[in-house]
């Protein structure tokens, strides 16, 4: 187990909290990370780009002119791809860009960018994180309080609508349950906050 400081909401440390060392502090597989993050912008495409070839495209049915005698080049329809509103040829047609990853290599990139963070001194561990009332002055008095001074990912717990809102309208900052930490958000920001619930969810489904 590694100790890492623990501060309360106020920003002061109140002591120190163990981190389990097969999460939080293993060497980071960067291709494993490389490949997840491929994968997960892969899976956010819609696949929807679509063209039309030239037997798809309307009209184009009558021969321009004759074949021979006008002194053009030969031509047997306007749709063919060399006229202007031809049909398109090899163009994009809807598919999928969904790639697969096995579980486990999913998991040790999460615990890969996870050491990462920790590594870099990155990472803030806070008691909790509690608002009697959606305020965004009082989360950014938070954050400046744990020396946040770029993008920052609180994650948290469980659902929790008034820590939520009170981060919804600071720029670069975002918030995320626990249980859908994934590797584009943890690379994405500079600063990861983790209450000590959150850290209990993720060493429960990512502890080997």
């Amino acid at each position: 187990m590694m100790q890492v400081p623990l501060y309360n909401q106020a920003g002061q440390q109140i002591g120190t909290t163990e981190l389990r060392d097969d999460i939080f502090a293993i060497e980071p597989n960067k291709p494993v990370m490389h490949q997840a993050l491929v994968r997960q912008l892969a899976n956010a495409r819609q696949g929807t780009a679509s063209t039309k070839t030239r037997a798809e495209v309307a009209g184009g049915g009558a021969k321009p002119w004759r074949q021979k005698g006008t002194g053009r080049a030969r031509q047997g329809s306007t749709r063919s791809p060399q006229w202007r509103h031809g049909g398109v040829v090899f163009g994009p047609t809807p598919r999928s860009y969904e790639q697969k990853m096995p579980l486990k290599m999913r998991r040790l990139a999460l615990r890969s960018a996870l050491s990462a963070k920790v590594a870099e001194g990155q990472v803030r561990v806070v008691e909790d994180l509690k608002h009697d009332a959606p305020k965004t002055r009082e989360m950014e008095t938070i954050l400046g309080g744990l020396q946040v001074q770029a993008s920052a990912l609180i994650v948290l717990p469980e659902a929790n609508p008034t820590v939520q809102k009170s981060a919804a309208n600071l720029p670069d900052v975002k918030t995320l349950r626990a249980n859908y930490l994934n590797v584009r958000d943890l690379l994405g920001y500079d600063v990861l906050v983790l209450p000590l619930g959150a850290v209990k969810v993720i060493e429960s489904y990512l502890g080997t």
